[in-house]
């Protein structure tokens, strides 16, 4: 019969890690006596991430003293002590092959119900002193388990586990690692694991975004915005040719785009951008820009529509240096901020040349012939800098069930209230309850900064469930690195010391060209030493939370991924450039 050896609980502490501070409870020691269980947790124990610990559905996490020994063989190590790897119950069997999710277990006086795999992160790595722990784990099937607590009680080391009811499915615990992890995602797999009610949300809602796209390259399941991105994206730069330059506003151009020696190319999707690289100027940097798809749908024409900034680069060479029948280097259409099918209402909601994606899937949905409840709702500054006005007009009434409002917040005495705009000032949240928008709509947001945070919380706190407010932040995504004391937010920047000899790497949304340096030992690596923003967990190619665009050039792996991310992404946190390369970042 399998027993429980020990019980380890352990608080968050503040731990240094290259050069960095991280908050983490990874540490955990022997209780003496018995330890009560209960809902969310063990008394004295405690989560510095109560995103992917603790909880409900993770309130105990076990490990096995016989993986405790596999591991002492394998890493050449001795010593290990109780709560090792971060457990809180360090057990005697239970082995991760034969416990199946929806097991019940009797311990002490409180019963228990297998939920999830353990989802190892950075620091185990730290508390092992192995970097690549979070990979070796995972890969090797020895991850250890959640568990819930169905009926609270006391637990101690010496106590017997006695098992109560089987899950139904009968799916291990390695089982399910293996099929979210791995490369191997069968249907039928998919569907058995979703017949189990005990199996966490989370794995459920990855298990299902797996199942919705079958056959689709990378893991969907791990980072379903990252595959939504890269879906029917090429790397690489091709020539286009400007064949129609357009003034939209007194500060916004509009430049359309054919392929330079003829031919189709590929459709986007409405919403979807470009990114421009730039030769300005001999003695001048190279600039690589994104720029939303601006009009109908086509794969003949690419329309981009530029807001030309005092003093900015990029606006400033396309406005005032290239012409019709000039040549720009584009990449293929990318980029997950896209139209979702469906037939309930749609909010169009931008706030200056934020405009331009969200006028894409404008057109996309005249184009179409759609029946939906459309809603065009734009705020500008005046008439002068008011882009696509009479465009936006004429294609939302082309539209079955289209409506429009319009704000301007300073408009000047020539602007007419009633014809070139309909409500002076802001555009709120409050205005669009008082208008009628149903709450039940898809919310498709771009603008300035303020602008988005102001409606994605506005959004959230009148009721619309997170998964309807889309949105698309030209500048990266907000970084994501969980532990990490916050630091002072710096602009990205040339990395500090010697510079690299390797590859350029060149980081499009931050606007940052390094050479490799060899001294980085990942993508990773060097973009957090220019503080270019960016996303991670595990660092060693296992939970696809870096997965990011590559525009241009190849990569090699070290250590190789479990799972290979979406055609045209890379897992910035195991690999280095083979060539020049270009990543969304």
């Amino acid at each position: 019969m399998a027993r429980l050896l020990s019980v380890n609980v352990g608080l968050p502490q503040h731990v240094e890690w290259h050069g960095k501070t991280v908050n983490t409870a990874i540490w955990k020691s022997p209780v003496a006596g018995r330890c009560r269980a209960g809902r969310l947790n063990l008394v004295g124990d405690g989560q510095a991430d109560l995103g992917g610990h603790g909880g409900e559905q993770r309130a105990v996490f076990v490990y096995q003293i016989e993986s405790h020994r596999y591991w002492e063989q394998r890493l050449g190590r001795s010593g290990f002590v109780p709560g090792q790897f971060g457990e809180n119950f360090t057990v005697e069997g239970l082995p991760d092959n034969e416990v199946c999710i929806g097991d019940r277990f009797r311990i002490g006086t409180a019963l228990f119900e297998v939920t999830q795999p353990r989802v190892t992160c950075y620091r185990v790595g730290i508390r092992m002193e192995e970097p690549q722990m979070a990979a070796l784990l995972t890969s090797s099937g020895r991850t250890g388990f959640y568990l819930r607590v169905i009926e609270e009680g006391d637990v101690g080391a010496g106590d017997a586990i006695i098992p109560v009811s089987a899950g139904p499915e009968h799916m291990t615990v390695a089982d399910i690692n293996a099929l979210l992890y791995s490369s191997d995602h069968p249907p039928a797999r998919l569907e058995q694991a979703l017949r189990m009610p005990a199996l966490s949300p989370g794995w459920q809602h990855s298990f299902a975004a797996m199942l919705s796209h079958p056959g689709e390259s990378g893991n969907v399941g791990l980072n379903p915005a990252a595959a939504a991105a890269a879906r029917h994206t090429a790397p690489g730069f091709l020539p286009l040719r400007v064949s129609r330059i357009a003034r939209e506003s007194e500060d916004v151009i509009s430049l359309s785009l054919q392929a330079a020696e003829g031919g189709e190319l590929t459709m986007p999707l409405a919403g979807q951008f470009i990114v421009l690289r730039l030769h300005a100027g001999a003695d001048s940097p190279l600039l690589l820009r994104s720029y939303s798809l601006s009009g109908p749908p086509s794969d003949s024409d690419y329309r981009i529509s530029v807001k030309v900034e005092p003093g900015g680069a990029a606006g400033t060479y396309l406005e005032g240096q290239v012409r019709v029948g000039d040549v720009l280097d584009a990449s293929a259409p990318r980029g997950g901020f896209t139209l979702r099918d469906g037939a309930g209402p749609v909010v169009l909601l931008s706030s200056g040349v934020g405009a331009t994606p969200v006028l894409a899937m404008l057109h996309a949905l005249a184009a179409g012939g759609s029946t939906r409840e459309v809603w065009w709702l734009h705020g500008a500054r005046n008439k002068q800098a008011h882009a696509f006005a009479a465009e936006a007009r004429e294609t939302l009434a082309a539209l079955a069930h289209g409506r429009g409002r319009i704000w301007y917040s300073r408009p000047s005495a020539q602007d007419c209230e009633g014809r070139d705009y309909d409500v002076p000032g802001r555009m709120t949240v409050q205005d669009l309850a008082a208008l009628g928008v149903p709450r039940e709509a898809d919310f498709y947001l771009c603008g300035p900064a303020g602008f988005l945070d102001d409606f994605r919380a506005g959004l959230a706190a009148w009721g619309v469930p997170a998964q309807r407010i889309h949105f698309e932040i030209f500048t990266g995504r907000p970084a994501m690195t969980p532990g990490l004391v916050e630091a002072p937010l710096l602009q990205p920047h040339q990395p500090t010391g010697p510079a690299g000899s390797g590859p350029l790497v060149s980081f499009a949304r931050s606007g940052i060209t390094v050479r490799w340096r060899e001294q980085d030992m990942s993508l990773l690596d060097l973009a957090e030493a220019c503080d270019v923003p960016v996303r991670w967990s595990c660092r060693s190619g296992v939970c696809h939370t870096c997965e990011s665009g590559l525009i241009s050039g190849s990569v090699g792996y070290q250590p190789a991924p479990l799972d290979a991310p979406a055609e045209g992404n890379v897992l910035i946190c195991c690999c280095r450039p083979k060539d020049d390369l270009v990543i969304d970042l």
